[in-house]
């Protein structure tokens, strides 16, 4: 129908508005103008172009105007904000540093301080690589992951190998514990409720050969009957 606006996806509008497009409420526009109605579906709003006779809709979300380039009290502040509100590695602060710096830029003479800016840091306490790793590993302990799980966290995080080793001895000594939580939780074993099919226990015994347990122990939680649990092998 000639000037009529198109109730494409009107579905979504509210009744008023579409009686108010039928009755000529709303004025049809010209074909040089476009009349943008106030409506807000999520984050789109609807521009009714009576040129083409469809609903558009247009993102509402404002982009965020170019911040600066960054100097060495920004990021020194971006550094302080990043420790308070997670726990860290150096690894990741410096990653973070860097990451910060290829997005805004360096507007410093000289390089770049992110090294000297994680080594202070580390240095003052507001990082230690060798508190994360034990209360990563510890964390990772009770829920029931192994000691080469552990261990490959501690690699993604970054984490050095002296600041790592007290983790690494203490996930050890926790082995045979956390494959029985593990066990628990999956309800292996001697926590299934019922004797488990060949196929079954061969999922679970890669399940736990992904959660970073000895094949030895993943062997014996897996094949033992509902209710008998082993003991450490150790």
């Amino acid at each position: 129908m000639p000037g009529a606006v198109s109730l494409a996806r009107s579905s979504i509008l509210p009744a008023s508005l579409i009686a108010g497009l039928c009755k000529g409420l709303i004025p049809t526009c010209r074909p040089a103008r476009i009349v943008t109605v106030s409506l807000f579906s999520g984050k789109a709003a609807f521009k009714f172009r009576p040129d083409c006779g469809t609903n558009v809709a247009v993102s509402t979300k404002h982009r965020n105007s170019a911040r600066p380039p960054l100097d060495s009290e920004a990021l020194e502040r971006l550094a302080l904000h990043y420790v308070e509100r997670y726990a860290t590695t150096r690894a990741r602060l410096r990653g973070y540093l860097e990451r910060k710096l290829r997005e805004r830029g360096w507007a410093g003479e000289s390089e770049p301080p992110h090294e000297a800016i994680v080594a202070r840091f580390a240095e003052r306490g507001y990082v230690n690589d060798r508190l994360f790793a034990e209360s990563r590993a510890e964390a990772l302990a009770r829920r029931g992951y192994g000691a080469r799980r552990v261990d490959s966290a501690l690699r993604i995080a970054g984490i050095e190998d002296a600041d790592a080793e007290i983790a690494r001895v203490q996930a050890g000594e926790r082995a045979w514990d956390a494959a029985l939580t593990y066990a628990r939780r999956k309800k292996i074993g001697p926590f299934a409720p019922e004797p488990s099919e060949e196929k079954r226990q061969q999922k679970q015994l890669a399940a736990m050969l992904r959660a970073g347990h000895p094949f030895e122990f993943a062997k014996l939680l897996v094949s033992a009957s509902p209710g008998e649990c082993p003991s450490d092998p150790n």
